[in-house]
């Protein structure tokens, strides 16, 4: 079993990325205290490849995770295919999920 320290930030990629880039640069500012262990740094996603390979890359990020971040926008609600999923997935491996407003 991997060592679960790492925190999955999930959220709508086509709206919301420069929330979770907002995130990445808080952590890597000295003067700001925030750190988190990214599970984004775990392996390579690329936006062509097929959904079962993506969702199969998305389990391996879940195997060393401790903690899912969901980052709520005004068109979370709308997909599915991901968000949706990462959420059941964090469920059923009884993985904590804070929910982030960012509206």
């Amino acid at each position: 079993m991997a060592y679960r320290n790492k925190t999955y930030v999930c959220f709508e990629a086509d709206n919301d990325m420069a929330y979770y880039e907002e995130m990445k640069k808080w952590k890597a500012d000295d003067n700001i205290a925030f750190n988190f262990y990214d599970a984004h740094d775990l392996n390579n996603i690329r936006e062509d490849s097929q959904e079962e390979t993506i969702k199969r890359r998305l389990r391996e990020r879940f195997a060393d995770t401790k903690l899912l971040i969901v980052l709520v926008g005004s068109r979370t609600k709308h997909h599915y295919k991901y968000v949706r999923w990462e959420i059941e997935v964090a469920l059923n491996l009884e993985i904590p999920i804070i929910a982030v407003n960012i509206l």
